[in-house]
């Protein structure tokens, strides 16, 4: 998982991310990853309109946000 957080970090790409919080509940994130350590990273929360630590252990899925251009006019 800290290979896929990695990539995200230096492609500047958005990311999809489930994660359990430390009271065991589920969420689902956009976010940013800024910088990535041994066990934690750091990346803008859209959920919560800040930059906020994670655990690498604790993301259950990770996917980088796909965009694709309208062709209707």
């Amino acid at each position: 998982m800290r290979n896929d957080v990695l990539k995200l970090c230096k492609r500047h790409e958005l990311a999809d991310m489930i994660y359990m919080r430390a009271d065991g509940q589920f969420t689902k994130r956009r976010v940013e990853v800024i910088s990535v350590g041994v066990n934690t990273f750091i990346a803008y929360c859209y959920l919560r309109k800040e930059k906020r630590m994670f655990k690498i252990d604790r993301i259950l899925s990770i996917q980088r946000v796909v965009y694709k251009e309208s062709t209707a006019m």
